[in-house]
């Protein structure tokens, strides 16, 4: 059965009810009040130990579950009418791995015919493409369509340029473009989307962990700290998860850990708490800096 389109019809920006799956972060609020602020009923399923609690005053009809009842966040949208919806928000998939967690998280039926080629015959791999690509196969099959996020908020995606702090080194430049290829390379892997780089030696590399304890393993391993961090979307990015994103707390790990450079990738990478981000980078002299892979020569010429 083919995936849903990556965008939806213009008969979907009309107000009516949006259904938002919630993860961690601020990107779902956001979202949230994005929505609500474009007169659409936001009916939201916050996924139990991630979503922030904010999320139920926000929206029109709130549930809390567990990452495992596929089945019970289908039908909690059905039944509030819900034809369309969205993803936002990271889930921390190395909670899955925690004892006891399928107590609390235990799968129904949706859920275990869904991942049952993952986790029993092992036909399919656990990557996060591929586990994202069947919960969004079982809400098409439910009736309901998954939609990029950045539809309703188009605003938070980053465009090229310097965000905060100086024009690059050519030595932070050539570490960015090292690290650019290196990041790409993992995410075509689908391993991680991040990775830390010195004078082109990698100090840690993203995976199962997520970026920030990512970033922490980078400073734990580079005391003098100076380090650059580059964090891109993979070259087969689906723009319906997963897609990179900083906030306020990147910013602060990034800082604890003694990065000096960070670099994500334009147009593709949202940015949570605009101005916020700005200015802590700013005190902390951390230099942020957005770009594409056409970029990196006129990068090179004004470095």
């Amino acid at each position: 059965m083919e995936a849903p389109p990556d965008s939806h019809s213009s008969e979907s920006t009309s107000p009516q009810s949006i259904g938002l799956l919630a993860a961690w972060g601020r990107f779902p609020v956001h979202v949230a009040q994005t929505l609500k602020e474009s007169g659409h009923r936001v009916i939201c399923v916050g996924v139990t130990d991630h979503a922030d609690p904010v999320l139920a005053e926000i929206c029109d009809e709130y549930t809390s579950l567990g990452v495992g009842k596929l089945g019970g966040h289908i039908r909690f949208f059905r039944r509030h009418g819900v034809t369309t919806a969205t993803m936002a928000g990271k889930l921390f998939k190395h909670k899955l791995l925690y004892n006891g967690h399928w107590i609390r998280h235990a799968p129904d039926w949706t859920s275990v015919k869904t991942y049952f080629p993952h986790f029993i015959t092992k036909k399919q791999d656990k990557t996060d493409d591929s586990m994202l690509l069947a919960a969004v196969k079982a809400f098409q099959s439910g009736g309901i369509a998954l939609v990029p996020a950045t539809d309703f908020a188009p605003e938070l995606l980053i465009g090229s340029g310097q965000i905060a702090g100086k024009q690059l080194s050519h030595a932070q430049l050539k570490d960015v473009e090292f690290g650019w290829r290196l990041a790409k390379e993992m995410g075509r892997l689908d391993v991680g989307q991040t990775v830390a780089v010195k004078s082109q030696a990698v100090l840690a590399v993203e995976a199962i962990e997520g970026t920030d304890q990512c970033i922490r393993r980078a400073g734990q391993l580079c005391r003098r700290g100076g380090f650059t961090v580059v964090k891109v979307a993979k070259p087969q990015q689906d723009m319906r998860f997963d897609v990179p994103t900083i906030g306020r707390g990147t910013i602060e790990s990034l800082v604890d850990a003694g990065a000096s450079v960070l670099a994500v990738e334009a147009e593709k990478t949202i940015i949570i708490d605009h101005d916020d981000v700005v200015a802590l980078a700013e005190i902390h002299q951390l230099d942020i800096v957005a770009v594409a892979d056409t970029d990196f020569a006129k990068l090179r010429q004004a470095a």
